[in-house]
């Protein structure tokens, strides 16, 4: 199917997007995770293998992917680099 340049314009795009994140505690299937710059959260990490100091990626509340340090910094990197470019809310 060929849509039209305004039909394509009028298409909202989804993304999921998956956020790099050090593992600070765990307890039980929980654990909490620090994203940087003070921002911490609890995350559910049942899918993943994961101890005190790994950085593990995170989709909606769960670890979804453990990450080596080097693989998390370069994306934290990127992401911060992208967010620069974010117009600044008033």
């Amino acid at each position: 199917m060929n849509l039209s340049a305004q039909a394509r314009s009028n298409i909202l795009i989804e993304m999921c997007l998956a956020i790099p994140a050090k593992v600070v505690t765990i307890e039980k299937d929980k654990a909490q995770v620090d994203f940087g710059e003070g921002v911490a959260r609890e995350v559910n990490v049942t899918l993943v293998s994961v101890k005190v100091g790994d950085y593990v990626l995170v989709h909606a509340g769960y670890a979804i992917q453990v990450l080596d340090e080097k693989e998390a910094q370069e994306t934290l990197r990127l992401w911060n680099e992208i967010l620069e470019f974010e117009p600044k809310q008033q």
